[in-house]
């Protein structure tokens, strides 16, 4: 193929972009002296079929439309400047380059000495230079038909209060399950099937939170030991689905098989979030492979050090730092986001080590023109927008301190959970704290309880299961020595390591995960469940299984634990039944209008209201919350009041059994017990009980008991 005529055409919209008569082609090369489009026939075309000089140049952009291509057509650019990285250039044309905008990537990276822009045996390490075409081993961009048939679809716009979370990766969510056709097994369409949607709404949950899907890399040093990139956080392209999950093919269908999935989960009312990686691409750092961002303009793309531009800032722990100070870079981050609410109907973004977008110079800016140009952006801050509230550069630890609009992973929840369940002391003021929705964190900042996402578990450590079977990491499969991954587990593993037949010690971990979901989905905030922890899912104590593609990681339905999932299933049930559980405001601790008992109030065992003192108490482990139900303010569209049952909750992470005494008559007159971890029961036991009875809570265990509403 030889193309026989080139426009000039337009800088604008970046990328390739085809309008039904042939491809508009835009590249960001700021630095680049020239720029060369490269076109393929094949997937299996090891050299450009046409090589098309780019010489329209409009300010930083470079721009050429070419008639007559279609849908399907391959292509990659070389880029031409200086090789000059102690200055921070490394261009090199022997270097195919995936476009960052590209909307599809064609296949998966085929490791070879030429991807890299400098020589393996050459002394001057990556000062020198690689003259090997990288064409044949590197993945071509695919120009898409961007049309599809959304129909009547729809955001369903379930707001924070009362959504429920689960976060899961799409290979592995499937890969093993009986019901799905084996051909579809791992990809979108699986989680598009009849079977999957059906479990997601018996479940109960509101959105799915997708593990990465934006195209990535898998490093070659574990490809070289036969591991992969199973998680994903490597990306290399912030337009293209990932190629891996497709079930239909390369050339774009990947594409109209994504937006069927989202379609098919939305008709079902279901949420589709996106975590997304944009503090960091797959190209490491000055060793590391030059793939796109690096060949196409590194001083622009990447934050260098200032002193060296040799090397990278890295504050992501992966070799390099996207400079999302920069303008373009800026652009291309927005541009991806509103691409996949606007052409893909995605409903929100998890942000992966989001404090790294905040940098400014060196600190962590909360106010950064990240957060400023999304708070504007009417597209982009009108969906979810969930951070991970971290990274591993100094003072990057950042929970509570991000901007109005967001919500934000509560790390601080997390291990206070863990740890008042683990028996740990001095835990009661904080646990309160936590199971109110951390207003020390958020009310400042005039956010609401739904600031806070609450975890138990993420899909980084332990699963529920392991978290309560192992006491040390298992992670050997790795190939690091068992060196990676975390090194606290911050639990407690109910009696023996691993595996066990004792039934003493599984009767203890199975109750132990009942109190981590009941308390989970109790609390006020936004709860976000991991897939598989519902059914007991292990990876048999491996805490770091980002290279595991296979049973370590997937989901084993074949051994599903059905009684935590039945638990599980009326545990969700019972919260979105109870606006009590899921407030929209802050608790306030005043007297509720019409009645003389405020919204919360917290108990000892022995049935009195806890004092200053109490709450100081070194070794107190146990106590008790009254929820008002009259206490929820308006909420209805009229501005109705919204009146619930009351409940009491009880909480024993002692040891042994306590006594907890019901409070007085004011707080309700006749009490019904609705959940039992050591019962593993959630629902009405038929007996009611009185102001001041006694009921005994066994150790290590939750009970709810539910005063009916009474309207008045």
């Amino acid at each position: 193929m030889k193309t026989s005529t080139v426009y000039p055409g337009s800088p604008y919209p970046l990328g390739a972009t085809w309008d039904g008569e042939g491809v508009n082609f835009a590249l960001y090369a700021d630095n680049a002296t020239g720029v060369e489009l490269c076109l393929f026939d094949s997937t299996e075309s090891e050299t450009e079929s046409d090589k098309i000089k780019m010489t329209e140049r409009t300010h930083q952009v470079w721009h050429a439309y070419v008639p007559d291509l279609k849908p399907g057509q391959l292509y990659g650019y070389r880029v031409h400047g200086p090789y000059e990285p102690e200055n921070g250039q490394r261009y090199n044309p022997n270097k195919l380059l995936i476009d960052p905008y590209a909307k599809a990537i064609s296949g998966t990276i085929e490791w070879h000495d030429s991807l890299f822009s400098y020589k393996f045996d050459d002394p001057e390490g990556d000062l020198s230079f690689n003259e090997t075409d990288s064409a044949p081993f590197i993945p071509k961009a695919v120009v898409i038909d961007p049309n599809f048939d959304w129909g009547k679809d729809k955001s369903p716009k379930i707001p924070y209060y009362k959504s429920i979370i689960y976060e899961t990766h799409v290979k592995g969510f499937t890969m093993q399950h009986p019901d799905i056709p084996e051909e579809i097994r791992g990809t979108y369409a699986a989680l598009a099937h009849p079977v999957t949607i059906q479990y997601f709404k018996d479940l109960g949950i509101t959105a799915v939170e997708l593990m990465p899907v934006h195209h990535f890399i898998t490093d070659r040093y574990l490809a070289e030991k036969g591991l992969t990139n199973y998680w994903g956080y490597n990306s290399i392209g912030f337009f293209a689905p990932d190629v891996r999950y497709s079930s239909t093919g390369t050339l774009g269908e990947q594409v109209t098989e994504f937006k069927n999935m989202v379609k098919a989960l939305h008709t079902e009312g279901i949420e589709v979030i996106l975590d997304v990686v944009y503090n960091h691409t797959g190209e490491g750092n000055h060793m590391g492979p030059t793939l796109s961002f690096k060949g196409i303009d590194n001083a622009s793309y990447y934050r260098l050090v200032a002193d060296n531009q040799r090397y990278y800032m890295d504050y992501t722990g992966t070799g390099n730092t996207l400079n999302s100070n920069q303008p373009s870079v800026l652009r291309l981050i927005m541009d991806s986001l509103r691409y996949w609410i606007q052409e893909m109907h995605v409903d929100g973004f998890r942000f992966d080590l989001a404090s790294t977008l905040a940098r400014e110079l060196h600190g962590v800016d909360k106010l950064g023109s990240f957060f400023d140009i999304i708070h504007q952006d009417p597209i982009i801050s009108q969906v979810k927008l969930i951070a991970e509230p971290w990274d591993v550069g100094e003072g990057g630890y950042q929970v509570g301190n991000f901007p109005a609009g967001w919500t934000e992973w509560n790390g601080k929840y997390r291990d206070c959970m863990r740890d008042y369940w683990r028996g740990e002391n001095s835990m009661l003021a904080e646990f309160a704290e936590r199971f109110t929705g951390s207003s020390d964190l958020y009310q400042d900042d005039y956010r609401r309880p739904t600031a806070s996402i609450n975890f138990i578990t993420a899909h980084d450590g332990f699963t529920l299961n392991d978290l309560v079977s192992y006491n040390e990491k298992h992670n050997m499969a790795n190939g690091e020595d068992n060196n990676d991954g975390e090194s606290h587990n911050r639990s407690w593993n109910c009696g023996a390591e691993g595996p066990t037949d004792d039934p003493e010690v599984l009767a203890l971990r199975q109750k132990q995960k009942r109190n981590f979901l009941t308390t989970l989905l109790l609390s006020q905030g936004v709860p976000m469940i991991v897939a598989g922890d519902e059914i007991s899912r292990t990876q048999n104590g491996n805490n770091n299984a980002y290279c595991q593609d296979n049973e370590i990681s997937w989901l084993n339905w074949a051994e599903a634990d059905k009684e935590l999932l039945e638990f599980t299933r009326k545990l969700i049930k019972l919260r979105k039944e109870h606006p009590v559980f899921c407030r929209r405001r802050w608790f306030q601790g005043q007297p509720i209008k019409g009645t003389k008992l405020q919204d919360i109030g917290w108990f000892l065992p022995e049935g009195t209201e806890m004092t200053d003192e109490h709450w100081n108490h070194d070794y107190a482990k146990s106590l008790a919350v009254f929820l008002n139900g009259r206490g929820l303010h308006s909420r209805g569209p009229k501005g109705e009041q919204i009146i619930d049952d009351s409940f009491y909750v009880i909480f024993n992470a002692y040891h042994e059994p306590l006594k907890f005494k019901l409070p007085p008559k004011p707080y309700g007159t006749a009490w019904i017990k609705t959940l039992d971890t050591s019962e593993n029961r959630v629902e009405d036991e038929g007996v009611t009980y009185n102001p001041g009875d006694d009921i005994e809570v066994e150790g290590r265990s939750v009970v709810l008991m539910r005063h009916p509403k009474q309207k008045s």
